[in-house]
């Protein structure tokens, strides 16, 4: 089997508090692997293209301003079902709902300000890898 990949972003609430440490070794302690990780203020331009199927929706215009009003940690994590695992892990994206346990559940009680994204299938992920990250910045495959 192999193992998928998934793009996160801690977004710039995670980072402005300093949970990004506390975040991926929480990833890390449930197998996965860190295979790129960057830190960067995010342009315009990247937020309208990592955010195009939400274009000319109401929210759109403040998923822009605040995914560009800090620091973001982006990531590619790989292992056994994780798109699946990493979703569960941040929980619910209504932070306000999310379980104890997850990550917004842990960490966030805002909608639209809810610590973390994943991607929500491969076909996202490998778009969202894309744009976040340029080939030989992701760590080749590991071997099984």
């Amino acid at each position: 089997m192999t193992d998928d990949r998934t793009l996160v972003l801690l977004k710039p609430d995670a980072v402005s508090r300093g949970l990004t440490g506390l975040i991926l070794a929480r990833y890390e302690a449930k197998g996965l692997r860190i295979v790129a990780l960057r830190q960067r203020m995010v342009t315009p331009d990247l937020a309208a293209k990592h955010y195009e199927e939400h274009h000319g929706r109401p929210y759109y215009d403040t998923l822009v301003e605040f995914i560009t009003s800090g620091p973001v940690v982006s990531l590619v994590l790989e292992g056994e079902r994780a798109i699946e695992v990493v979703r569960l892990m941040n929980g619910s994206t209504d932070a306000g709902v999310a379980a104890p346990g997850t990550i917004r559940g842990d960490y966030s009680l805002y909608y639209q300000r809810n610590i973390v994204h994943a991607s929500d299938s491969p076909e996202n992920a490998a778009r969202e890898i894309a744009l976040w990250f340029q080939p030989d910045e992701v760590a080749p495959r590991a071997s099984t």
